[in-house]
């Protein structure tokens, strides 16, 4: 279980993204993190994958402080995917894939070719393989990073705004492609994507100026906070 714990984090300019944040996280989930821009939600994620340090609070994964645990072992437990990808665009799918498995991981060239292979088949991405980014479009750019990230198995997978490159119809397919995925990790999603969120995650929080104001099932949660009938 990935817990959040009373925490804050304030950047240099004073401004405080985050005040006392509890949040916790159930394997086995699609979980969303639902809030405006600039409510934190991204400060909160990347607080979780450590790219920021708290400057209060803890956040514990299976009980141990994610901040004491080893990069390798992190990685492999919390994988992340930031909006704005980070594809290399000189590496192929395939190459871009296999570069953590061999560097991180160290595995053989040819063992980690052949699982990010298999993942892009499973995902019925697999004709990408030997393209470049420039070549494929934003849902398969999408597709492909995630698909990179579950090549190392991580227990939850962080998306930052999945779907604020795709139009309505990729989005759809998109949420689909994650109901199906479920089961290989839990899914965790920074969105301001109402109804996408209200399609896809079967609970999660609000945030607002870094407060969290609501809990528990997303229904309940966009109900709460006035949203259903105005996406519906």
């Amino acid at each position: 279980m990935l817990e959040v714990r009373d925490v804050s984090f304030s950047y240099p300019d004073g401004h405080a993204a985050l005040r006392g944040v509890n949040i916790t996280f159930p394997k086995e989930h699609i979980l969303g993190i639902l809030g405006k821009s600039g409510s934190g939600k991204t400060t909160l994620l990347k607080c979780i994958g450590r790219f920021l340090m708290p400057q209060s609070g803890r956040i514990e994964l299976e009980g141990r402080d994610i901040r004491e645990l080893p990069r390798r072992e992190l990685r492999r437990s919390i994988g992340i995917v930031f909006q704005q990808l980070y594809l290399f665009p000189h590496l192929t799918v395939l190459e871009n894939m296999t570069l953590a498995p061999r560097k991180v991981m160290k595995k053989d060239a040819h063992e980690a070719e052949r699982e990010a292979r298999q993942t892009l088949e499973k995902l019925g991405i697999g004709e990408l393989a030997d393209k470049y980014p420039a070549q494929i479009s934003g849902g398969q750019a999408q597709r492909t990073a995630i698909a990179r990230s579950l090549l190392l198995k991580p227990d939850y997978l962080l998306l930052d705004e999945p779907t604020a490159a795709l139009d309505v119809d990729t989005t759809r397919e998109f949420g689909q492609w994650l109901l199906d995925l479920k089961a290989e990790t839990t899914f965790v999603i920074v969105t301001h994507d109402i109804l996408f969120a209200s399609k896809i995650a079967s609970s999660g929080a609000l945030l607002t100026g870094g407060e969290v104001t609501h809990t528990g099932p997303m229904r309940e949660i966009l109900e709460t906070a006035g949203y259903v009938e105005e996406e519906e």
